[in-house]
C-alpha cells in the first residue's frame, strides 16, 4: 500500500475495477487508504453477460474487466480523461458540475434521484452504482456544464434550465 500512496502523491493513480459491488468496495478502500493523493477513477459500464472462462455469470450478472472488448476499456479511459495520444481535451469547460447541479437536476437528494441518476448514468454508459459525487466526477471529465444540463433535459423529459 505504501507504493500505491506514493504515486497517489508524486503522479497519480488510475483505478480500474469491476463495476460490481465488489470492485466499488475496492475503490472505496484504496481512496481511503492513500488519502489526499490524486486518483483518477476508469468506469467500464454495465454490461450483462458471462465471461468467456467462467462456467455462469458473477452474482450481479454483469461482464467484468476481463470481459470486456479493448474498444469499450479504450473508451472509458477516454470517458475519464485519459487519451492515448496524450492530448488534453479541449471541449471541457471550466465551469464544472457541482453537486448543487446534481441537486437542481433532480440526481441527488430529492424524490426518484436514484432512478433519474441511473437513467442519466445508462445514457453516458455509466454503471449504475455510481453515487452523485463519483458521478460529478467523472462527468467533469466527459463533458461540459451546458451541455450535460442540455443532456439531462432529453433523458429525464424535463424542462431544466439554468437560472
Amino acid at each position: 500500500m505504501a507504493l500505491i500512496r506514493h504515486y497517489a502523491q508524486t503522479t497519480g493513480i488510475i483505478i480500474l475495477t469491476d463495476s460490481d459491488t465488489a470492485g466499488f468496495r475496492i475503490r472505496r478502500y484504496i481512496k481511503g487508504a492513500v488519502g489526499g493523493g490524486k486518483i483518477t477513477n476508469v468506469y467500464i459500464p454495465d454490461i450483462f453477460g458471462k465471461e468467456r472462462r467462467k462456467s455462469e455469470p458473477s452474482k450481479e450478472g454483469k461482464l467484468g474487466v476481463e470481459g470486456m472488448d479493448t474498444d469499450i476499456i479504450i473508451k472509458a479511459f477516454e470517458q475519464a480523461g485519459i487519451r492515448l495520444d496524450n492530448e488534453k481535451r479541449s471541449d471541457i469547460s471550466s465551469d464544472p458540475i457541482t453537486g448543487l447541479d446534481m441537486y437542481e437536476l433532480g440526481l441527488s437528494g430529492g424524490k426518484n434521484s436514484s432512478e433519474k441518476r441511473k437513467a442519466v448514468l445508462k445514457a453516458y454508459g455509466l454503471p449504475e452504482l455510481l453515487t452523485s459525487g463519483s458521478m460529478t466526477e467523472i462527468l467533469n471529465t466527459m463533458t461540459n456544464r451546458t451541455d450535460f444540463i442540455r443532456e439531462c433535459e432529453k433523458i429525464l423529459g424535463e424542462n431544466i434550465t439554468e437560472e
